[in-house]
């Protein structure tokens, strides 16, 4: 059997990911963690920055002994997917992501941020705040908005990942995107499939960006289907 490891997005947690996974489970070794500061985990004494989620990826792979595994990372944790498959290419098979924003500059962090806002949220959404605290408990979910916001404003600064770093990423890879996303822009989604030397591109219908408004079994079939 194969072992497939399922990333989680920003603000998310690997428990939005347990659907997914139990529909792969008779496929693969499904494997699932939650980033540093993420799903009750500790922050870091270091930075809180893609790089140090690669980190917490290698780490875990070297803690279960695990050489190298495919991996599924949606929304942000396809791009920690790719930043590992350009450091560490040995530990990456097969890359499958979903929802990713590979583009970023000032202004897109900017916007990006202003949907971080915890006050906010918390004064029109109150469900939402609810579930970010039980999601992130004992954390405050508010420092964790707080630290995600310094993160994206330091990528729109300098991107971790250029476009032209994906033409040295050769991991067979599926790039997917939701027609229904308002997050993230075909444009560039097709950048980075274009850049990329051994990728394919699908485009899920009546798909919106947050995981849990995701079909489940399609995505699942459409994992398997590359996967093998």
């Amino acid at each position: 059997m194969k072992t497939l490891l399922l990333l989680h997005g920003a603000i998310g947690a690997q428990d939005q990911l347990l659907p997914l996974k139990e529909l792969l489970s008779t496929h693969y070794n499904v494997h699932t963690l939650s980033f540093s500061g993420h799903g009750g985990n500790a922050f870091p004494e270091d930075d809180f920055s893609i790089a140090r989620f690669s980190v917490d990826v290698l780490n875990y792979l070297n803690i279960n002994n695990i050489e190298q595994c495919d991996v599924f990372g949606y929304s942000m944790g396809g791009y920690v997917a790719m930043y590992l498959a350009k450091q560490q290419p040995g530990r990456v098979g097969r890359i499958v992501t979903l929802a990713t924003k590979f583009h970023w500059d000032e202004p897109t962090a900017q916007k990006e941020c202003g949907m971080l806002d915890a006050d906010k949220i918390e004064a029109k959404v109150p469900a939402f705040a609810a579930a970010l605290a039980k999601r992130h408990a004992p954390n405050d979910w508010k420092e964790l908005m707080n630290r995600t916001k310094d993160m994206l404003m330091a990528m729109g600064k300098d991107n971790s990942l250029k476009v032209e770093d994906y033409s040295t990423i050769t991991n067979p890879s599926l790039i997917m995107l939701g027609d229904r996303d308002k997050m993230i822009t075909l444009d560039e989604t097709l950048a980075v499939y274009k850049a990329l030397p051994n990728a394919q591109m699908a485009m899920l219908p009546d798909t919106q960006h947050p995981i849990e408004q995701v079909d489940a079994q399609h995505l699942a079939y459409m994992i398997q289907r590359f996967v093998g």
